[in-house]
């Protein structure tokens, strides 16, 4: 009795230190935008890129604000459309982040002669600005992708058409990502920010990759668990992705076991880690990179 509530205990410990993960994750990424990217006009893609284009064009609002705008449409719409589950840290990163950039903005400004007493502006050195706005949010997404939270956003717009265009999920990502960076520069005016934000996006990646574990897009999942029910409903209904089973035999037991392959893509693989864990701590899995992903839901052949 008392180990079970040790257990307990221990798994309430551990689900409230990844909630401040998150919220730390937050934080970085409110400093890559507030400090590095939103003062100098370089669109890194997303809604905060596109919140980035409409606070040059209506500077009345901040660049979290348009941010919440678009994120709270967006999420009512995946709940909507796919009748699953964000994921309530997915949620609270999508609200709090604008929240804390708007919070850090009154305060430090987004004029970067102004900002830190004018001892900050790096309105002469663009290319280590993109360098270390993209190291802190990957920083920060790293967090919040390996603690059970996605980063929402242009992810769900992707998302629809992965659904309903058969588009693969990478090139559709990629798509939106450049007619934002195209927008911003056309509406700025400056033909040099768009090098800029690609330089931020390259960086960003590798970051992500890098804390997430491994360096391409899609990772191939190898799971042996007795609670392989459970993780398949996950697979099918929450992270909304097929799987096959297969026929696998423990080397030293002689069991029979039901092996689960399945192929997500980065962002989801903190949030199986943690869904398997939660339902099986005795599992065994394996994550790999899977250099080219062919099929339904991915790249044509």
């Amino acid at each position: 009795m008392n180990k079970s509530i040790e257990v307990k205990k221990n798994l309430r410990g551990k689900e409230i230190l990844s909630w401040v993960w998150v919220f730390i994750g937050t934080l970085f990424v409110a400093v890559s935008i507030v400090v590095f990217t939103a003062p100098y006009n370089i669109v890194p893609g997303g809604v905060y890129g596109t919140g980035i284009i409409l606070n040059y064009v209506f500077p009345s609002l901040k660049v979290g604000t348009y941010g919440l705008m678009m994120d709270v449409p967006l999420m009512i719409s995946y709940f909507y459309f796919f009748g699953g589950k964000a994921g309530a840290k997915t949620v609270f990163a999508a609200l709090t982040t604008p929240l804390v950039m708007n919070l850090m903005q009154t305060y430090i400004g987004d004029d970067p002669a102004l900002m830190f007493g004018g001892s900050f502006d790096m309105s002469n050195d663009m290319l280590l600005t993109s360098l270390f706005g993209a190291v802190i949010m990957g920083i920060g997404l790293g967090l919040i992708f390996n603690n059970g939270g996605t980063s929402g956003g242009t992810d769900i717009i992707a998302m629809f058409m992965n659904r309903y265009f058969k588009m693969p999920l990478a090139k559709a990502i990629m798509y939106i990502e450049s007619v934002i960076i195209l927008i911003g520069a056309i509406v700025i005016g400056d033909w040099r920010l768009p090098l800029y934000s690609l330089v931020f996006i390259f960086v960003l990646t590798k970051i992500i990759d890098y804390l997430v574990g491994g360096a391409g897009t899609d990772k191939l999942m190898f799971i042996i668990s007795n609670e392989h029910d459970k993780i398949k409903e996950h697979i099918l209904f929450n992270i909304d992705r097929g799987g096959t089973y297969i026929k696998a035999k423990g080397m030293y037991t002689g069991d029979d076991k039901e092996m689960v392959f399945v192929v997500v893509s980065r962002n989801q693989v903190g949030q199986m880690r943690k869904f398997v864990k939660s339902v099986d701590e005795t599992a065994f899995m394996v994550v790999v990179d899977a250099n080219e992903t062919l099929g339904d839901g991915f790249r044509e052949f």
